[in-house]
């Protein structure tokens, strides 16, 4: 369904006024007519008093970013837009379905959309009663769904959460379209994450390919965070273009692995995290020990053999790549 947009409705104050005068006019009309016998006119400005406020619903009021989707006896007629006030045909309704659904969302976790109202009657309990409002926002909206434990491509679950930021760009669409936008935006966005990350893994991973080029990569759920990110939010536009919604970002909150194999993974990143460690204090002990044995035989100090220097070699790796701090033993005696 397309959107149309109304035009030239911004006639709510001129309506107003209008009314209130008519109003003021058929008063005095009344108490004139009927004071000197003019039964007639006096029976059409009571009639008036009586019928003159079916115009008062026809006013609408709308606030910068707001829109107001109307149809008239169940045939949708267009959609007001921009701030204003309004006048139009005053058995036209408001619709919007999503007008009580509240999510983890800017704009329905305060409860914006309804206010409480307390009716009480004589000798009756006081009542309270929800007056929805049936504005659609047009404003960027954030939706933080709940956190999702997902199986990612090495098959350990992990837990997810993201952070989607969308607004709604047809209004017609997102009110017929589909039944609940805002379940419906949910609900795609779930299903957009657990399609995404599947596809990768938590940590870089050899013979992984993440992207469907055939080619392994070195994508992952913590190092690609933006790239992720990305893929999801193009996912969730696709399956939300039909809802009129616009899907400007979408964003990592929240990445771990799963409670039951945190631990263990944990151990695996320190014992990765120590052999990386060792391997560069290897690396450059090994550099020392070279260095120190050219700078023994260019200077001329002492000429070793081959058993001596593997002694000295392996001395030095001892002392260098050892955890603690060395304890010499010195030699007073000969060197042979």
């Amino acid at each position: 369904m397309n959107e149309i947009v109304l035009s030239g409705k911004k006639n709510g104050m001129l309506v107003l006024l209008l009314t209130i005068v008519l109003y003021i006019v058929c008063t005095v009309g009344t108490v004139f007519f009927m004071s000197f016998g003019f039964v007639f006119p006096g029976i059409i400005c009571i009639i008036y008093l009586c019928l003159g406020w079916i115009v008062l619903p026809g006013l609408k009021i709308l606030k910068p970013q707001e829109a107001l989707v109307l149809t008239l006896f169940g045939k949708y007629i267009g959609t007001l837009k921009g701030e204003g006030f309004y006048f139009v045909n005053p058995f036209c309704t408001a619709v919007n379905p999503a007008a009580k659904t509240k999510l983890n969302q800017s704009g329905d976790v305060n409860g914006s959309n309804t206010k409480s109202i307390l009716v009480a009657a004589a000798g009756t309990q006081a009542v309270s009663t929800e007056v929805v409002n049936k504005k659609v926002s047009l404003k960027i909206m954030t939706l933080n769904n709940n956190r999702q434990k997902i199986n990612d491509c090495l098959g350990n679950p992990v837990e997810i959460g993201i952070a989607v930021m969308w607004r709604v760009v047809d209004t017609a669409a997102a009110v017929f379209n589909v039944d609940n936008y805002k379940e419906y935006l949910s609900l795609q966005c779930d299903s957009a994450l657990r399609n995404i990350v599947r596809l990768y893994p938590y940590d870089v991973a050899p013979n992984v390919d993440t992207t469907g080029d055939g080619i392994a990569d070195e994508g992952s759920l913590r190092g690609s965070s933006e790239v992720v990110a990305g893929r999801i939010r193009d996912e969730i536009q696709a399956k939300v273009q039909e809802a009129g919604l616009e899907i400007i970002e979408a964003r990592i909150t929240y990445l771990a692995y799963a409670s039951e194999i945190a631990a263990v993974m944990l151990q695996r990143q320190q014992a990765s995290a120590i052999i990386d460690a060792r391997k560069m204090i290897v690396d450059g002990a090994v550099g020392m020990v070279e260095m120190a044995l050219e700078r023994l035989e260019e200077g001329g100090m002492v000429a070793l053999d081959d058993e001596r220097k593997a002694a000295m070699v392996s001395n030095l790796l001892v002392v260098l790549c050892g955890n603690h701090d060395a304890q010499p033993v010195v030699n007073s005696g000969s060197l042979y």
